[in-house]
């Protein structure tokens, strides 16, 4: 059988293109989804503590739940029982499911040790007349782990495929939503600007520079072999727990939980339609991603 060079040729110019366009459609798309909330604040609507905010969060909460369920962790699972990867110990241990367990456990932890360590902090430089209430207590815990969070699922989803139209305006949608809750958490602690600015870029740059490093490697790597099965599936087992954490925990039960929602029965109605919504939407993208 004879080969097409000059189709593979096409191939690899149109695979490019797709991966260039997705640098900068990520790069934009990301942006203005984390940049939305924080900017938002300046607009009656949009402000922390109006009943709108809480349902856009609740939407981007169920887009990165349904992210990490229905999206990151069955590629995990493809990942780690691939075939290509020996029996023994890749096919009698649910690998996949022991990594997003200990990802969850170990993200926990992280967000209870930085809570412990800025309310210690917090209460150290109050002094004697001080009360506690004299001054507002700043929460980074959630977006140090939302920024981990990010920075794993980006590195684990760096090497679009080419020619994959589909998959590239899912990876679009989700970092849009996925940048939302991301700000919706940024614009509720109090962060100084340059602080802001920082998780802000990092956020934005994680995934297109993934892409540009699977561009580089493009031609060296084969994603069937057993060492890249292997690191690919436990990054995205890993960041399927983290998100999955950071949905439920750091967002949605944040603000249903909060006293807001729980004495506004029709505000506990949208923000939970809101999620469905979601979730419903996010997980509907997988039918051609």
């Amino acid at each position: 059988m004879s080969i097409n060079f000059l189709d593979q040729d096409r191939d690899k110019t149109q695979a490019l293109k797709y991966k260039v366009g997705a640098i900068a459609s990520i790069l934009v798309a990301g942006a203005i989804g984390v940049c939305l909330p924080i900017l938002g604040k300046s607009f009656e609507a949009l402000r922390p503590e109006k009943n709108t905010f809480f349902v856009i969060k609740a939407f981007a909460a169920g887009v990165i739940l349904s992210t990490g369920f229905i999206h990151v962790l069955p590629d995990a699972f493809e990942n780690l029982t691939s075939p290509c990867l020996n029996e023994n110990p890749w096919g009698k241990f649910p690998f996949t499911g022991f990594v997003a367990m200990m990802a969850t456990i170990g993200t926990l932890m992280v967000d209870a040790s930085a809570t412990s360590y800025y309310t210690k902090s917090h209460f150290n430089k109050s002094k004697p007349g001080n009360f506690p209430g004299d001054e507002e207590m700043v929460q980074p815990h959630e977006d140090h782990v939302h920024v981990h969070t990010h920075g794993t699922h980006g590195h684990s989803h760096g090497a679009i495929p080419s020619a994959d139209s589909e998959l590239l305006r899912h990876r679009i949608i989700s970092q849009f939503f996925e940048g939302m809750g991301l700000g919706g958490c940024i614009a509720q602690a109090k962060f100084k600007s340059k602080a802001i600015a920082i998780m802000v870029l990092f956020f934005s740059l994680t995934t297109p520079v993934g892409i540009a490093i699977g561009i580089g490697i493009s031609n060296v790597y084969n994603e069937n072999s057993p060492t890249a099965l292997i690191v690919e599936g436990i990054f995205n087992a890993a960041s399927a727990g983290i998100l999955i954490y950071m949905s439920l925990v750091d967002l949605l039960a944040a603000d249903f939980m909060n006293t807001k929602v729980q004495t506004n029965k029709g505000l506990q109605i949208a923000v939970n339609i809101s999620l469905l919504l979601g979730a419903g939407c996010m997980s509907l993208l997988a039918k051609w991603a």
